[in-house]
């Protein structure tokens, strides 16, 4: 037992994350310095980035200041904090400090510091100098000082990697939740955002913010969310995708119902419909949720631009998603059962190309399929230098040596590659790639049971989706259960002024996001002010 610090109880636990800390988590300063350095220096004087600085506040009591030294700004520490406390700020100097006085004096009138407070739990004390904080204990006050200054370094604020845009904000998250904090807070300056902290992580304690609109967000999502991660008792939280697989409805189901983002503005717009984000320190991904399925075909870009151009380019991604995930089953089914449907022309050339080939047409689709799907992730993985070569390489000469050794048939790389095509234009990579496995089982559906093993394939998949919630939200809304003001964004994206109502599958406390008469109004006021017949002399 520490000397100076009273004994509690130990508490059998295997999940106590420290159980040192555990057994003196009511140990409080006694006032005593070298009991206080004693108990610090136990816990943390193993690690060579500890560092303890001994010094006299006002050149007359004795003190120690304790933090690593890889994560603070030691310029601020000297400046702000070590200075003031060796020498008496000017006002103070002549003036005869008491013991009993001291903790005032050094909290409110010399630390140079926003984020000074006292504490007397030592285990907190303990768990602020992991954060990155800085504690400075004093003989004779039964009190130490926190300050908090942890400085880390981090990447600079850039367009985010996997939501590229060409008409839309060129910022995305980084790793520090404060920083992504204060993203989301300068798109939207309103009283009515709402943050609420929490610690998830036994061993990392990492910091969980969330985010939602007071006056918009349904209360009862908000408490939902929050009773499912309360209930989360994990070791470490290193990223928000640890959450994610907790707070889904369907662990099963190969289809996301939480829908991440690395852009501030897309969860500013969500924030505005009713939904709520999720931010974790450390991670660069925002969680959205409620999620719906029509939310990862959908871009910013779809309401940026104009509506009509962006409706054409919406269906376009609309037949490339369905062309990632029943294209080579339709091949296969037609090659292998009903060729007729194929026209006279088109199946004698189909018959050449696959004249030398040696395996049926399920097996060579799914054996182009695997290969295409190694390649792909070869080229994730691979240094950014080599892996845009090594695609060039492995589509073309792999391909073509393929197809000339009589391997595979010319239509079915053509094919492939079309599907490979579809599911890049998805824009949310979770979602194509619940696609691109759904694919492998509708083939072999497609090699037995033809046109019918497709469409059983196609019926299971809808019975599923249709069986899925998010939060209890319906995943087709506002499809199923049809919706007649959700339909206007849904295959299409409709004019600005048409949704003047937020989704009413989110149950929004305020249900209007549009004022009523915004468009007749501005109609009305339109005129010709350079009008040439105007200005004719």
């Amino acid at each position: 037992m520490l000397r100076g610090f009273k004994k509690s109880k130990t508490k059998s636990n295997a999940a106590v994350p420290s159980l040192f800390l555990e057994e003196h988590k009511n140990d409080r300063v006694t006032g005593n310095l070298e009991d206080t350095i004693t108990f610090i220096k136990g816990i943390l004087g193993v690690n060579d980035d500890f560092s303890m600085r001994k010094f006299h506040v006002f050149g007359k009591y004795p003190a120690a200041m304790f933090y690593f030294s890889n994560m603070i700004n030691q310029t601020l520490l000297n400046e702000d904090i070590l200075k003031p406390l060796m020498y008496p700020p000017s006002h103070l100097e002549g003036r005869s400090i008491e013991q009993d006085q001291l903790k005032d004096v050094l909290l409110n009138e010399t630390l140079y510091h926003s984020e000074g407070k006292s504490e007397q739990k030592l285990a907190t004390l303990v768990e602020g100098i992991l954060r990155g904080g800085t504690v400075i204990a004093v003989e004779g006050i039964e009190e130490a000082f926190f300050v908090g200054m942890r400085s880390i370094e981090k990447r600079s604020i850039d367009q985010p990697a996997t939501e590229q845009v060409i008409r839309g904000p060129r910022e995305g998250f980084i790793e520090p939740i404060g920083t992504n904090i204060g993203l989301i807070r300068y798109r939207l300056q309103s009283t009515d955002l709402r943050i609420q902290t929490m610690e998830i992580g036994r061993r990392t304690k990492s910091t969980v913010a969330v985010f939602y609109m007071e006056g918009i967000t349904n209360p009862d999502l908000v408490k939902e969310l929050n009773k499912r991660l309360s209930k989360i008792d994990i070791d470490a939280v290193l990223d928000s995708g640890y959450l994610e697989q907790y707070i889904e409805d369907n662990h099963l189901s190969p289809f996301p119902q939480v829908q991440y983002t690395e852009r501030p503005d897309k969860v500013v717009a969500n924030l505005l419909e009713g939904r709520i984000a999720i931010l974790v320190d450390g991670s660069p991904l925002a969680l959205v949720i409620p999620t719906v399925f029509s939310q990862f075909y959908q871009t910013v870009e779809d309401y940026t631009e104009r509506y009509l151009l962006m409706s054409s380019i919406r269906m376009a991604r609309l037949i490339a998603l369905m062309f990632s995930l029943v294209f080579p089953s339709l091949y296969v089914s037609i090659i292998s059962f009903n060729p007729e449907l194929i026209p006279t022309e088109f199946a004698v050339a189909v018959a050449g190309g696959r004249a030398g080939v040696p395996f049926p047409a399920v097996i060579e689709v799914l054996i182009i399929e695997i290969s295409m799907e190694v390649l792909r992730e070869a080229t994730i993985r691979l240094p950014q230098q080599v892996g845009g070569a090594l695609s060039i390489v492995g589509v073309l000469v792999v391909g073509q040596a393929a197809v000339a050794a009589g391997f595979a048939s010319p239509i079915t790389v053509v094919i492939i590659a079309l599907t490979t095509i579809g599911s890049f234009a998805t824009p949310a990579y979770n979602a194509a790639l619940a696609l691109r496995l759904l694919r492998f089982p509708l083939i072999i559906m497609a090699g037995v049971f033809g046109l019918y093993g497709v469409m059983i394939g196609l019926i299971v998949i809808a019975n599923h989706l249709l069986s899925l919630k998010s939060f209890g939200v319906p995943y087709l809304s506002p499809l199923v259960p049809g919706d007649f003001q959700g339909m206007k964004d849904l295959l299409v994206r409709g004019p600005l002024w048409w949704m003047r109502k937020r989704p009413a599958f989110l149950q929004p406390v305020d249900e209007t996001k549009l004022g009523g008469h915004t468009y007749e109004d501005l109609k009305n006021t339109e005129e010709n002010v350079l009008d040439p017949s105007k200005y004719q002399k």
